[in-house]
């Protein structure tokens, strides 16, 4: 129900993940600017409405609130593609390269792509949920839902304090991330539905009931509670798993849904990253398929993982430099209550990954 927001959010588009400006991050952008109306004529990828339906209701002096919310949880979601990626050829840094590397990653249908759009759905989900129980939209609040009496396994207890009101969270990022998609009718557009809902459902996994007790001694004889998301981490680590077991789908005969690509594996749930493409290697810098490349990259010499030497260098090799650094060491507890510790010189080799021969941009087009 587009009618449920106040505001005009709903109509802007996902394109504008690659299609702003070179900075810092897609959305970021669009809470960085000083007036709504500088925002507004500054998006690429707007029709002439949609610049339109942009300036309805909104102060002319300020950047909306939705946005400014938004851009923390680009924040959010960017700092955990690349933690999550961090010890693969391909670690998510081409979210800052500029649009045109990460809007290549997206094209291809790949398992990257699945999980760029999972993780950038639940950022969008945990930032507006966060904002609204902070006070920070006029539009929404703590969950109207959580009053008065309940029960669980424990007893009984009452609803109170402020509760993460997810629900209004999932229905804005629905709105906010799949206006584009909806548009279209081919595979892309229902691989990215699916995958932006599995992100969404994914930070709601996490929600956790937290209480308070009173009585004597905090015998507990009288609960309050409430419900919290969980830190974003969690949802990273759910997310990245889900794309360690992403499942490759072709479109059915009637092009309304997914058939598994292989039939040994089991057909995917709400819950599962979608892929229609391979990856590539990512191994040398390519425009073609958002890839930075492994060169200089730091390698793990002991590692028999994705971040070994062998596997991060893709067989070129690798270079070691010996450096200097300060650690902390020698720490002692002393009574009562600190650690104290000692700063020493350390003497490491870094390890990184050799430049191929040619080691420019690759490009097809």
């Amino acid at each position: 129900n587009m009618n449920f927001f106040p505001g005009i959010w709903w109509s802007l588009p996902l394109v504008l993940i690659w299609a702003t400006p070179p900075v810092t991050s897609s959305w970021w952008y669009m809470g960085a600017v000083g007036s709504s109306r500088v925002m507004c004529d500054n998006v690429p990828g707007l029709v002439s409405r949609q610049r339109q339906l942009c300036l309805i209701n909104v102060p002319c002096r300020r950047p909306p609130e939705a946005m400014l919310s938004i851009g923390r949880g680009v924040a959010a979601w960017t700092a955990e593609c690349q933690h999550q990626f961090r010890r693969h050829r391909w670690d998510c840094h081409a979210l800052e390269r500029g649009q045109r590397l990460l809007g290549r990653v997206l094209l291809r249908s790949s398992r990257e792509s699945a999980f760029v759009h999972a993780i950038s759905s639940a950022g969008v989900v945990f930032a507006i949920t966060r904002a609204c129980s902070q006070g920070e939209l006029k539009s929404c609040s703590c969950d109207p839902k959580k009053k008065g009496p309940a029960k669980d396994s424990k007893g009984h207890f009452d609803w109170g304090g402020c509760s993460d009101n997810i629900d209004y969270g999932i229905k804005f990022a629905r709105a906010f991330v799949d206006a584009k998609e909806r548009k279209g009718k081919d595979a892309r557009a229902l691989m990215n539905l699916h995958n932006n809902r599995a992100g969404r459902k994914a930070v709601k996994r996490f929600l956790k009931q937290e209480c308070k007790c009173h009585g004597v001694s905090g015998s507990c004889t009288l609960r309050t509670c409430w419900l919290a998301m969980a830190d974003f981490r969690k949802t990273g680590d759910y997310l990245w798993k889900k794309y360690n077991g992403a499942i490759q789908v072709v479109m059915n005969q009637d092009g309304t849904g997914f058939t598994v690509a292989n039939k040994k594996f089991k057909k995917p749930t709400k819950n599962d990253l979608v892929y229609f493409e391979s990856s590539p290697d990512y191994c040398i810098r390519d425009r073609d398929v958002g890839s930075l490349g492994t060169a200089g990259r730091v390698c793990n010499q002991t590692s028999r993982g994705m971040d070994s030497c062998e596997v991060m260098c893709c067989g070129r090799g690798y270079d070691t430099s010996r450096v200097s650094r300060m650690t902390k060491c020698e720490c002692k507890f002393h009574w009562c209550c600190a650690v104290r510790c000692q700063d020493c010189l350390e003497v490491v080799d870094i390890h990184t990954c050799k430049a191929p021969k040619s080691a420019g941009w690759i490009s097809r087009t």
